[in-house]
Protein backbone atom coordinates (compact mmCIF):
# COMPACT_ATOMS: atom_id res chain seq x y z
CA UNK A 1 0.00 0.00 0.00
CA UNK A 2 1.54 3.36 -1.06
CA UNK A 3 1.36 6.52 1.03
CA UNK A 4 -1.52 8.04 -0.94
CA UNK A 5 -3.62 4.86 -0.69
CA UNK A 6 -2.86 4.65 3.03
CA UNK A 7 -4.01 8.26 3.59
CA UNK A 8 -7.26 7.55 1.76
CA UNK A 9 -7.83 4.41 3.85
CA UNK A 10 -7.20 6.29 7.09
CA UNK A 11 -9.60 9.05 5.95
CA UNK A 12 -12.31 6.50 5.14
CA UNK A 13 -11.86 4.72 8.47
CA UNK A 14 -11.94 8.02 10.33
CA UNK A 15 -15.13 8.99 8.52
CA UNK A 16 -16.74 5.67 9.38
CA UNK A 17 -15.67 6.12 13.00
CA UNK A 18 -17.21 9.58 13.21
CA UNK A 19 -20.45 8.48 11.59
CA UNK A 20 -20.83 5.24 13.49
CA UNK A 21 -19.68 6.36 16.91
CA UNK A 22 -17.38 4.32 19.15
CA UNK A 23 -16.83 0.59 19.40
CA UNK A 24 -17.92 -0.97 22.70
CA UNK A 25 -16.27 -4.38 22.31
CA UNK A 26 -13.40 -3.81 19.90
CA UNK A 27 -11.60 -6.98 21.07
CA UNK A 28 -14.62 -9.30 20.79
CA UNK A 29 -14.07 -12.26 18.47
CA UNK A 30 -17.00 -11.86 16.05
CA UNK A 31 -16.05 -14.74 13.77
CA UNK A 32 -18.37 -17.69 13.21
CA UNK A 33 -17.27 -20.95 14.88
CA UNK A 34 -16.80 -23.72 12.35
CA UNK A 35 -19.69 -25.79 13.74
CA UNK A 36 -22.25 -23.04 12.95
CA UNK A 37 -23.65 -22.82 9.40
CA UNK A 38 -24.87 -19.61 7.78
CA UNK A 39 -28.57 -19.91 6.89
CA UNK A 40 -29.66 -16.45 5.71
CA UNK A 41 -29.59 -12.72 6.21
CA UNK A 42 -32.27 -11.76 8.72
CA UNK A 43 -35.18 -9.71 7.40
CA UNK A 44 -35.46 -6.08 8.57
CA UNK A 45 -38.81 -6.60 10.29
CA UNK A 46 -37.81 -9.69 12.28
CA UNK A 47 -37.46 -9.06 16.01
CA UNK A 48 -34.35 -9.35 18.15
CA UNK A 49 -34.00 -9.10 21.91
CA UNK A 50 -30.92 -7.23 23.08
CA UNK A 51 -29.53 -6.74 26.58
CA UNK A 52 -27.97 -3.38 27.36
CA UNK A 53 -25.50 -3.56 30.25
CA UNK A 54 -25.56 -0.12 31.85
CA UNK A 55 -22.49 1.20 33.63
CA UNK A 56 -22.71 0.57 37.36
CA UNK A 57 -21.66 2.79 40.24
CA UNK A 58 -19.34 1.96 43.14
CA UNK A 59 -17.79 -1.16 41.58
CA UNK A 60 -14.51 -0.62 43.47
CA UNK A 61 -16.41 -0.13 46.72
CA UNK A 62 -18.34 -3.33 46.05
CA UNK A 63 -15.11 -5.23 45.51
CA UNK A 64 -13.70 -4.01 48.83
CA UNK A 65 -16.93 -4.88 50.62
CA UNK A 66 -16.88 -8.39 49.13
CA UNK A 67 -13.37 -8.88 50.54
CA UNK A 68 -14.59 -7.92 54.00
CA UNK A 69 -17.71 -10.12 54.09
CA UNK A 70 -15.68 -13.08 52.70
CA UNK A 71 -12.63 -12.79 54.97
CA UNK A 72 -13.03 -14.82 58.18
CA UNK A 73 -10.63 -12.46 59.97
CA UNK A 74 -12.80 -9.43 59.22
CA UNK A 75 -15.40 -8.15 61.69
CA UNK A 76 -17.77 -7.92 58.71
CA UNK A 77 -17.39 -11.59 57.80
CA UNK A 78 -20.71 -13.15 56.81
CA UNK A 79 -22.64 -9.86 56.94
CA UNK A 80 -24.13 -10.34 53.51
CA UNK A 81 -26.40 -7.87 51.73
CA UNK A 82 -29.89 -8.29 50.36
CA UNK A 83 -30.51 -7.85 46.64
CA UNK A 84 -32.10 -4.49 47.40
CA UNK A 85 -29.00 -3.37 49.32
CA UNK A 86 -26.77 -4.47 46.44
CA UNK A 87 -29.03 -2.56 44.06
CA UNK A 88 -28.68 0.62 46.13
CA UNK A 89 -24.90 0.26 45.87
CA UNK A 90 -24.45 -0.49 42.16
CA UNK A 91 -27.45 0.91 40.32
CA UNK A 92 -26.45 3.21 37.45
CA UNK A 93 -26.44 6.95 37.92
CA UNK A 94 -29.56 8.90 36.99
CA UNK A 95 -27.59 10.42 34.13
CA UNK A 96 -26.69 7.00 32.75
CA UNK A 97 -30.28 5.80 32.95
CA UNK A 98 -31.59 8.97 31.31
CA UNK A 99 -29.04 9.00 28.47
CA UNK A 100 -29.56 5.33 27.57
CA UNK A 101 -33.36 5.51 27.79
CA UNK A 102 -33.50 8.70 25.69
CA UNK A 103 -31.22 7.09 23.10
CA UNK A 104 -33.44 4.02 22.85
CA UNK A 105 -36.67 6.01 22.77
CA UNK A 106 -35.34 8.30 20.06
CA UNK A 107 -35.12 5.17 17.88
CA UNK A 108 -38.64 4.09 18.79
CA UNK A 109 -37.51 1.35 21.23
CA UNK A 110 -40.15 1.19 23.95
CA UNK A 111 -40.53 -2.54 24.70
CA UNK A 112 -37.92 -2.71 27.46
CA UNK A 113 -37.72 -4.34 30.89
CA UNK A 114 -35.21 -3.70 33.65
CA UNK A 115 -34.17 -5.60 36.78
CA UNK A 116 -34.07 -4.82 40.51
CA UNK A 117 -30.48 -3.58 40.26
CA UNK A 118 -31.45 -1.31 37.33
CA UNK A 119 -28.20 -2.17 35.53
CA UNK A 120 -29.62 -4.25 32.68
CA UNK A 121 -32.22 -3.30 30.10
CA UNK A 122 -33.78 -6.05 27.99
CA UNK A 123 -35.35 -4.61 24.85
CA UNK A 124 -37.21 -6.08 21.89
CA UNK A 125 -36.97 -4.32 18.53
CA UNK A 126 -36.83 -5.05 14.83
CA UNK A 127 -33.56 -5.93 13.12
CA UNK A 128 -33.81 -2.70 11.17
CA UNK A 129 -33.92 -0.66 14.38
CA UNK A 130 -31.14 -2.74 16.00
CA UNK A 131 -28.84 -2.19 13.04
CA UNK A 132 -29.56 1.54 13.15
CA UNK A 133 -28.91 1.70 16.91
CA UNK A 134 -25.69 -0.29 16.57
CA UNK A 135 -23.90 0.80 13.38
CA UNK A 136 -21.77 -1.97 11.94
CA UNK A 137 -24.16 -4.78 12.80
CA UNK A 138 -25.65 -7.06 10.16
CA UNK A 139 -27.73 -9.85 11.63
CA UNK A 140 -27.68 -13.30 10.05
CA UNK A 141 -29.26 -16.59 11.07
CA UNK A 142 -26.94 -19.51 11.83
CA UNK A 143 -27.66 -23.13 12.56
CA UNK A 144 -25.92 -25.85 14.57
CA UNK A 145 -27.75 -29.18 14.67
CA UNK A 146 -31.31 -28.24 15.68
CA UNK A 147 -30.38 -24.84 17.15
CA UNK A 148 -30.68 -21.55 15.27
CA UNK A 149 -29.19 -18.26 16.35
CA UNK A 150 -29.24 -14.61 15.25
CA UNK A 151 -25.83 -12.95 15.37
CA UNK A 152 -23.81 -10.21 13.74
CA UNK A 153 -20.28 -11.08 12.71
CA UNK A 154 -19.20 -7.48 12.30
CA UNK A 155 -18.33 -5.32 15.30
CA UNK A 156 -20.83 -2.75 16.48
CA UNK A 157 -20.48 0.82 17.69
CA UNK A 158 -22.75 3.16 19.63
CA UNK A 159 -23.17 6.92 19.53
CA UNK A 160 -20.33 8.66 21.33
CA UNK A 161 -22.77 10.23 23.83
CA UNK A 162 -23.91 6.74 24.90
CA UNK A 163 -20.56 4.96 24.84
CA UNK A 164 -19.50 5.97 28.36
CA UNK A 165 -22.80 4.74 29.81
CA UNK A 166 -22.72 1.14 28.54
CA UNK A 167 -20.44 -1.83 29.20
CA UNK A 168 -21.67 -3.93 26.25
CA UNK A 169 -24.76 -5.04 24.34
CA UNK A 170 -25.75 -8.70 24.64
CA UNK A 171 -27.33 -10.67 21.82
CA UNK A 172 -25.07 -9.28 19.08
CA UNK A 173 -21.97 -11.48 19.25
CA UNK A 174 -20.85 -14.60 21.19
CA UNK A 175 -21.83 -17.99 19.86
CA UNK A 176 -22.49 -20.55 22.61
CA UNK A 177 -19.57 -22.96 23.10
CA UNK A 178 -19.96 -26.45 21.75
CA UNK A 179 -21.30 -28.99 24.23
CA UNK A 180 -18.75 -31.22 25.92
CA UNK A 181 -18.21 -34.83 25.00
CA UNK A 182 -18.56 -36.05 28.56
CA UNK A 183 -19.08 -39.75 27.80
CA UNK A 184 -15.71 -41.31 27.08
CA UNK A 185 -15.34 -45.02 26.44
CA UNK A 186 -12.71 -46.95 28.28
CA UNK A 187 -9.89 -48.87 26.69
CA UNK A 188 -10.41 -52.57 26.11
CA UNK A 189 -8.53 -53.50 29.28
CA UNK A 190 -10.87 -51.43 31.40
CA UNK A 191 -13.94 -52.81 29.66
CA UNK A 192 -12.89 -56.38 30.36
CA UNK A 193 -12.50 -55.57 34.06
CA UNK A 194 -15.77 -53.68 34.39
CA UNK A 195 -17.30 -56.30 36.64
CA UNK A 196 -14.65 -55.62 39.26
CA UNK A 197 -15.63 -51.98 39.77
CA UNK A 198 -18.99 -50.48 38.89
CA UNK A 199 -17.70 -46.95 38.54
CA UNK A 200 -18.54 -43.81 40.49
CA UNK A 201 -22.00 -43.75 42.08
CA UNK A 202 -23.41 -41.77 45.03
CA UNK A 203 -22.26 -44.45 47.47
CA UNK A 204 -18.71 -44.25 46.10
CA UNK A 205 -18.74 -40.44 46.36
CA UNK A 206 -20.07 -40.51 49.89
CA UNK A 207 -17.64 -43.22 50.96
CA UNK A 208 -14.58 -41.50 49.47
CA UNK A 209 -15.43 -38.12 51.00
CA UNK A 210 -16.50 -39.58 54.38
CA UNK A 211 -20.19 -38.72 54.28
CA UNK A 212 -22.21 -40.90 56.63
CA UNK A 213 -25.91 -41.75 56.40
CA UNK A 214 -26.54 -38.93 58.89
CA UNK A 215 -24.86 -36.33 56.68
CA UNK A 216 -27.96 -35.04 54.91
CA UNK A 217 -29.75 -31.72 54.90
CA UNK A 218 -32.32 -30.83 57.56
CA UNK A 219 -32.39 -27.01 57.62
CA UNK A 220 -35.61 -25.61 56.19
CA UNK A 221 -33.97 -22.45 54.83
CA UNK A 222 -31.30 -24.24 52.77
CA UNK A 223 -31.25 -24.66 48.99
CA UNK A 224 -28.90 -25.38 46.08
CA UNK A 225 -29.11 -25.05 42.30
CA UNK A 226 -27.70 -26.09 38.95
CA UNK A 227 -27.98 -24.01 35.77
CA UNK A 228 -28.49 -25.42 32.27
CA UNK A 229 -28.27 -23.72 28.88
CA UNK A 230 -28.99 -24.54 25.25
CA UNK A 231 -31.81 -27.02 25.64
CA UNK A 232 -30.05 -29.21 28.17
CA UNK A 233 -32.95 -30.67 30.16
CA UNK A 234 -33.21 -33.17 32.96
CA UNK A 235 -36.20 -35.52 33.17
CA UNK A 236 -37.93 -36.02 36.53
CA UNK A 237 -38.38 -39.73 35.73
CA UNK A 238 -34.61 -40.10 35.19
CA UNK A 239 -33.89 -38.49 38.55
CA UNK A 240 -36.39 -40.74 40.35
CA UNK A 241 -34.94 -43.86 38.71
CA UNK A 242 -31.36 -42.78 39.45
CA UNK A 243 -32.19 -42.34 43.12
CA UNK A 244 -33.92 -45.72 43.31
CA UNK A 245 -30.96 -47.45 41.64
CA UNK A 246 -28.00 -45.71 43.24
CA UNK A 247 -29.04 -43.69 46.32
CA UNK A 248 -29.61 -46.37 48.91
CA UNK A 249 -28.49 -45.98 52.52
CA UNK A 250 -29.12 -42.27 53.05
CA UNK A 251 -32.12 -39.94 53.14
CA UNK A 252 -32.55 -38.07 49.88
CA UNK A 253 -35.06 -36.27 47.69
CA UNK A 254 -36.11 -37.77 44.38
CA UNK A 255 -37.63 -34.65 42.86
CA UNK A 256 -36.44 -31.12 42.08
CA UNK A 257 -38.11 -28.47 44.23
CA UNK A 258 -38.35 -25.80 41.55
CA UNK A 259 -37.57 -25.28 37.88
CA UNK A 260 -36.84 -21.67 36.91
CA UNK A 261 -37.39 -21.27 33.20
CA UNK A 262 -38.92 -23.54 30.60
CA UNK A 263 -38.35 -27.26 31.02
CA UNK A 264 -38.45 -28.66 27.48
CA UNK A 265 -40.09 -31.88 26.42
CA UNK A 266 -37.25 -33.20 24.28
CA UNK A 267 -34.63 -35.75 25.15
CA UNK A 268 -32.82 -35.38 28.44
CA UNK A 269 -29.23 -34.17 28.17
CA UNK A 270 -26.44 -36.13 29.84
CA UNK A 271 -24.99 -32.86 31.18
CA UNK A 272 -28.26 -31.85 32.85
CA UNK A 273 -28.91 -35.35 34.19
CA UNK A 274 -25.40 -35.52 35.64
CA UNK A 275 -25.64 -32.13 37.36
CA UNK A 276 -28.99 -32.73 38.99
CA UNK A 277 -28.39 -36.34 40.04
CA UNK A 278 -25.06 -35.71 41.74
CA UNK A 279 -25.72 -32.39 43.49
CA UNK A 280 -28.78 -34.12 45.00
CA UNK A 281 -26.63 -37.11 46.01
CA UNK A 282 -23.80 -35.28 47.75
CA UNK A 283 -26.09 -32.47 48.96
CA UNK A 284 -28.71 -35.02 49.94
CA UNK A 285 -32.14 -34.02 51.20
CA UNK A 286 -31.59 -30.35 50.34
CA UNK A 287 -34.09 -28.38 48.28
CA UNK A 288 -32.73 -28.20 44.74
CA UNK A 289 -33.60 -25.78 41.94
CA UNK A 290 -32.85 -26.10 38.25
CA UNK A 291 -32.33 -22.91 36.25
CA UNK A 292 -32.95 -23.75 32.61
CA UNK A 293 -32.47 -21.17 29.87
CA UNK A 294 -32.47 -22.68 26.39
CA UNK A 295 -32.53 -19.25 24.77
CA UNK A 296 -36.15 -18.10 24.61
CA UNK A 297 -35.35 -15.96 21.58
CA UNK A 298 -32.76 -16.68 18.88
CA UNK A 299 -30.89 -13.51 19.79
CA UNK A 300 -30.49 -14.36 23.48
CA UNK A 301 -27.21 -15.28 25.13
CA UNK A 302 -28.48 -17.95 27.55
CA UNK A 303 -25.60 -17.63 30.04
CA UNK A 304 -26.00 -13.84 30.14
CA UNK A 305 -29.77 -14.26 30.45
CA UNK A 306 -29.20 -16.39 33.56
CA UNK A 307 -26.96 -13.73 35.09
CA UNK A 308 -29.63 -11.09 34.44
CA UNK A 309 -32.23 -13.32 36.06
CA UNK A 310 -30.20 -13.50 39.27
CA UNK A 311 -30.21 -9.69 39.38
CA UNK A 312 -33.99 -9.79 39.46
CA UNK A 313 -34.65 -12.48 42.11
CA UNK A 314 -34.56 -11.55 45.79
CA UNK A 315 -34.57 -15.18 46.96
CA UNK A 316 -32.26 -17.65 45.23
CA UNK A 317 -30.42 -20.80 46.39
CA UNK A 318 -27.22 -20.43 48.39
CA UNK A 319 -25.02 -22.64 46.19
CA UNK A 320 -25.03 -22.64 42.38
CA UNK A 321 -23.01 -25.04 40.24
CA UNK A 322 -22.48 -24.41 36.55
CA UNK A 323 -20.71 -26.63 34.02
CA UNK A 324 -20.29 -23.93 31.41
CA UNK A 325 -17.19 -22.33 29.96
CA UNK A 326 -15.75 -20.53 26.96
CA UNK A 327 -12.23 -19.61 25.89
CA UNK A 328 -11.06 -16.29 27.34
CA UNK A 329 -9.71 -15.23 23.96
CA UNK A 330 -13.15 -15.57 22.34
CA UNK A 331 -14.70 -12.97 24.67
CA UNK A 332 -14.24 -9.22 25.00
CA UNK A 333 -12.62 -7.81 28.13
CA UNK A 334 -15.63 -5.54 28.65
CA UNK A 335 -17.95 -8.56 28.72
CA UNK A 336 -15.78 -10.59 31.11
CA UNK A 337 -15.21 -7.67 33.47
CA UNK A 338 -18.94 -7.00 33.66
CA UNK A 339 -19.72 -10.68 34.29
CA UNK A 340 -17.10 -10.53 37.04
CA UNK A 341 -19.08 -7.73 38.62
CA UNK A 342 -22.19 -9.91 38.51
CA UNK A 343 -20.27 -12.62 40.40
CA UNK A 344 -19.27 -10.01 42.98
CA UNK A 345 -22.93 -9.10 43.40
CA UNK A 346 -23.74 -12.76 44.07
CA UNK A 347 -20.92 -13.07 46.61
CA UNK A 348 -22.13 -9.99 48.46
CA UNK A 349 -25.52 -11.69 48.80
CA UNK A 350 -23.93 -14.79 50.39
CA UNK A 351 -24.23 -16.96 47.26
CA UNK A 352 -21.50 -19.48 46.41
CA UNK A 353 -20.81 -19.74 42.67
CA UNK A 354 -19.02 -22.91 41.56
CA UNK A 355 -17.81 -23.39 37.98
CA UNK A 356 -16.26 -26.39 36.27
CA UNK A 357 -12.61 -25.81 35.37
CA UNK A 358 -13.05 -27.34 31.91
CA UNK A 359 -12.08 -30.60 30.27
CA UNK A 360 -9.16 -29.56 28.06
CA UNK A 361 -6.36 -29.44 30.62
CA UNK A 362 -4.35 -26.25 30.14
CA UNK A 363 -5.90 -25.90 26.67
CA UNK A 364 -4.01 -24.89 23.55
CA UNK A 365 -4.27 -21.90 21.27
CA UNK A 366 -2.36 -21.89 17.99
CA UNK A 367 -1.00 -18.38 17.47
CA UNK A 368 1.22 -19.12 14.45
CA UNK A 369 2.54 -22.21 12.73
CA UNK A 370 5.49 -22.22 15.10
CA UNK A 371 3.98 -20.74 18.25
CA UNK A 372 1.36 -22.03 20.69
CA UNK A 373 0.12 -20.91 24.08
CA UNK A 374 -2.17 -22.34 26.75
CA UNK A 375 -5.83 -21.36 26.57
CA UNK A 376 -7.58 -20.31 29.81
CA UNK A 377 -11.33 -20.77 30.19
CA UNK A 378 -13.87 -18.25 31.47
CA UNK A 379 -15.72 -18.09 33.90
CA UNK A 380 -13.30 -20.66 35.39
CA UNK A 381 -10.63 -17.93 35.39
CA UNK A 382 -12.78 -15.38 37.23
CA UNK A 383 -11.32 -14.31 40.60
CA UNK A 384 -14.85 -14.19 42.05
CA UNK A 385 -15.99 -17.78 41.55
CA UNK A 386 -14.84 -21.07 43.06
CA UNK A 387 -13.48 -23.27 40.30
CA UNK A 388 -13.55 -27.06 40.54
CA UNK A 389 -11.03 -29.36 38.85
CA UNK A 390 -11.09 -33.12 38.38
CA UNK A 391 -9.44 -36.27 39.72
CA UNK A 392 -9.44 -40.02 39.12
CA UNK A 393 -8.88 -42.94 41.46
CA UNK A 394 -5.28 -44.15 41.37
CA UNK A 395 -6.67 -47.63 40.80
CA UNK A 396 -9.70 -47.14 38.52
CA UNK A 397 -11.31 -50.29 39.91
CA UNK A 398 -10.89 -49.63 43.62
CA UNK A 399 -11.83 -46.92 46.10
CA UNK A 400 -8.27 -45.63 46.56
CA UNK A 401 -6.59 -42.25 46.79
CA UNK A 402 -6.98 -39.75 43.95
CA UNK A 403 -4.63 -38.50 41.23
CA UNK A 404 -5.05 -35.85 38.54
CA UNK A 405 -7.61 -36.53 35.84
CA UNK A 406 -5.63 -35.59 32.72
CA UNK A 407 -8.57 -33.59 31.33
CA UNK A 408 -8.87 -31.36 34.44
CA UNK A 409 -8.88 -27.73 33.33
CA UNK A 410 -6.45 -25.38 35.00
CA UNK A 411 -3.90 -22.66 34.48
CA UNK A 412 -3.51 -18.89 34.61
CA UNK A 413 -5.80 -16.17 33.30
CA UNK A 414 -4.58 -13.87 30.55
CA UNK A 415 -7.17 -11.25 31.56
CA UNK A 416 -7.43 -11.16 35.36
CA UNK A 417 -4.61 -10.42 37.77
CA UNK A 418 -3.90 -12.83 40.60
CA UNK A 419 -6.22 -11.96 43.52
CA UNK A 420 -4.65 -11.29 46.90
CA UNK A 421 -6.20 -14.33 48.57
CA UNK A 422 -4.14 -16.75 46.45
CA UNK A 423 -0.81 -14.94 46.06
CA UNK A 424 1.11 -16.96 48.66
CA UNK A 425 -0.22 -20.33 47.47
CA UNK A 426 0.48 -19.69 43.80
CA UNK A 427 3.93 -18.22 44.37
CA UNK A 428 4.84 -21.26 46.48
CA UNK A 429 3.83 -23.53 43.60
CA UNK A 430 5.78 -21.52 41.02
CA UNK A 431 8.91 -21.63 43.19
CA UNK A 432 8.73 -25.27 44.24
CA UNK A 433 7.64 -27.07 41.08
CA UNK A 434 10.24 -27.55 38.40
CA UNK A 435 10.29 -27.71 35.49
CA UNK A 436 7.35 -25.46 34.68
CA UNK A 437 6.09 -25.06 31.12
CA UNK A 438 7.87 -22.24 29.23
CA UNK A 439 6.63 -18.84 30.38
CA UNK A 440 5.60 -17.99 26.82
CA UNK A 441 2.74 -20.47 27.33
CA UNK A 442 1.06 -18.84 30.32
CA UNK A 443 0.64 -15.55 32.18
CA UNK A 444 2.63 -16.12 35.37
CA UNK A 445 0.89 -13.19 37.14
CA UNK A 446 -2.69 -14.15 36.25
CA UNK A 447 -5.54 -15.52 38.38
CA UNK A 448 -4.71 -19.20 38.82
CA UNK A 449 -7.31 -21.97 38.90
CA UNK A 450 -8.85 -24.35 39.95
CA UNK A 451 -9.38 -23.79 43.67
CA UNK A 452 -10.26 -27.37 44.64
CA UNK A 453 -11.37 -30.60 42.93
CA UNK A 454 -13.32 -33.84 43.15
CA UNK A 455 -13.68 -37.10 41.22
CA UNK A 456 -14.45 -36.46 37.57
CA UNK A 457 -14.00 -39.85 35.93
CA UNK A 458 -16.26 -42.86 35.25
CA UNK A 459 -19.65 -41.77 36.62
CA UNK A 460 -22.95 -43.58 36.27
CA UNK A 461 -25.88 -41.42 35.14
CA UNK A 462 -29.50 -42.20 34.30
CA UNK A 463 -30.66 -40.31 31.22
CA UNK A 464 -33.73 -40.99 29.09
CA UNK A 465 -34.51 -43.86 31.49
CA UNK A 466 -31.24 -45.65 30.66
CA UNK A 467 -28.33 -46.08 33.12
CA UNK A 468 -25.22 -44.87 31.28
CA UNK A 469 -21.64 -45.55 32.48
CA UNK A 470 -18.26 -43.90 31.79
CA UNK A 471 -19.41 -40.29 32.08
CA UNK A 472 -16.46 -38.03 32.79
CA UNK A 473 -15.54 -34.38 33.14
CA UNK A 474 -15.40 -31.53 35.61
CA UNK A 475 -19.12 -31.29 34.90
CA UNK A 476 -19.30 -34.22 37.35
CA UNK A 477 -16.92 -32.95 40.02
CA UNK A 478 -18.53 -29.50 40.27
CA UNK A 479 -22.02 -30.54 41.47
CA UNK A 480 -20.42 -33.01 43.89
CA UNK A 481 -18.46 -30.19 45.56
CA UNK A 482 -21.53 -27.96 45.38
CA UNK A 483 -23.60 -30.51 47.29
CA UNK A 484 -20.92 -30.85 49.96
CA UNK A 485 -20.78 -27.07 50.47
CA UNK A 486 -24.58 -27.13 50.74
CA UNK A 487 -24.31 -29.67 53.56
CA UNK A 488 -21.87 -27.36 55.35
CA UNK A 489 -24.26 -24.44 54.84
CA UNK A 490 -26.96 -26.65 56.35
CA UNK A 491 -24.99 -27.14 59.55
CA UNK A 492 -24.14 -23.44 59.67
CA UNK A 493 -27.81 -22.49 59.35
CA UNK A 494 -28.76 -24.85 62.18
CA UNK A 495 -26.30 -22.98 64.41
CA UNK A 496 -27.52 -19.55 63.33
CA UNK A 497 -24.45 -18.83 61.17
CA UNK A 498 -24.61 -17.16 57.74
CA UNK A 499 -24.03 -18.99 54.46
CA UNK A 500 -20.48 -19.58 53.25
CA UNK A 501 -20.93 -17.15 50.35
CA UNK A 502 -17.80 -16.46 48.33
CA UNK A 503 -15.56 -19.11 49.84
CA UNK A 504 -12.19 -18.51 48.15
CA UNK A 505 -10.60 -16.14 50.69
CA UNK A 506 -11.42 -18.57 53.50
CA UNK A 507 -10.44 -21.62 51.44
CA UNK A 508 -6.95 -20.26 50.80
CA UNK A 509 -6.49 -19.30 54.47
CA UNK A 510 -7.22 -22.94 55.38
CA UNK A 511 -4.16 -23.93 53.28
CA UNK A 512 -5.60 -27.32 52.46
CA UNK A 513 -7.13 -28.12 55.85
CA UNK A 514 -10.18 -30.34 55.37
CA UNK A 515 -9.08 -31.49 51.91
CA UNK A 516 -7.22 -34.50 50.53
CA UNK A 517 -4.09 -33.22 48.83
CA UNK A 518 -3.64 -34.54 45.29
CA UNK A 519 0.04 -34.77 44.42
CA UNK A 520 0.25 -37.02 41.36
CA UNK A 521 -0.40 -36.53 37.68
CA UNK A 522 -0.37 -33.85 35.00
CA UNK A 523 -3.02 -32.56 32.66
CA UNK A 524 -2.91 -32.21 28.90
CA UNK A 525 -2.07 -29.22 26.72
CA UNK A 526 -0.47 -28.44 23.34
CA UNK A 527 0.83 -31.29 21.22
CA UNK A 528 4.08 -29.65 20.20
CA UNK A 529 7.77 -30.29 20.73
CA UNK A 530 8.10 -27.71 23.54
CA UNK A 531 5.53 -29.08 25.97
CA UNK A 532 4.69 -32.42 24.26
CA UNK A 533 1.06 -32.42 25.32
CA UNK A 534 1.74 -31.77 29.02
CA UNK A 535 0.46 -28.72 30.87
CA UNK A 536 0.89 -28.34 34.63
CA UNK A 537 1.40 -31.10 37.19
CA UNK A 538 -0.02 -31.71 40.64
CA UNK A 539 2.18 -31.13 43.67
CA UNK A 540 1.97 -31.00 47.47
CA UNK A 541 -0.29 -28.13 48.60
CA UNK A 542 -2.06 -25.98 45.96
CA UNK A 543 -1.53 -26.61 42.24
CA UNK A 544 -3.17 -25.36 38.98
CA UNK A 545 -4.58 -28.82 38.20
CA UNK A 546 -6.52 -29.87 41.33
CA UNK A 547 -6.30 -26.71 43.47
CA UNK A 548 -6.06 -27.53 47.19
CA UNK A 549 -7.41 -31.05 46.64
CA UNK A 550 -10.65 -32.94 47.21
CA UNK A 551 -13.13 -32.79 50.12
CA UNK A 552 -12.80 -34.70 53.38
CA UNK A 553 -16.26 -33.77 54.59
CA UNK A 554 -16.00 -34.07 58.40
CA UNK A 555 -12.66 -32.24 58.46
CA UNK A 556 -13.85 -29.55 56.06
CA UNK A 557 -17.06 -29.13 58.03
CA UNK A 558 -15.08 -28.62 61.24
CA UNK A 559 -12.82 -26.08 59.55
CA UNK A 560 -15.78 -24.04 58.25
CA UNK A 561 -18.03 -24.05 61.31
CA UNK A 562 -17.30 -20.67 62.82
Amino acid sequence: MNAKTMRIAVFVLSFIWLVNGELLEADQDASVPEDWILVERVGPLEEVELIFALKQQNVNQMEELLKLVSDPDSHQYGKHLSLEEVAALVRPSQLTEKVVQNWLQSHGVKNCHTVVTQDFLQCVMTVQVAETLLPGTKFHRYRRDSHTLLRSTSLYSVHEDVHQHLDFVGGVHRFPPKGKDISKGWEGARQSALGYHLGVTPSVIRSRYNLTAKDVGTATNNSQAVAQFLEQYYHPADLAEFMSLFAGGFTHMSAVERVVGTQGGGKAGIEASLDVEYIMSSGANISTWVFTNPGRHESQEPFLQWMVLLSNMSAVPWVHTISYGDDEDSLSDAYMNRINTEFMKAGLRGISMLFASGDSGAGCRHLTKERNTFRPSFPASSPYVTTVGGTSFKNPFKLTYEVTDYISGGGFSNVFARPGYQVAAVEAYLKSVQPLPPQTYFNITGRAYPDLAALSDNYWVVTNRVPVPWISGTSASTPVVGGILSLINDQRFLKGLPSLGFINPRLYKLQGKGLYDVTEGCHLSCLDDKVEGKGFCASPSWDPVTGWGTPNYPALLKALMD
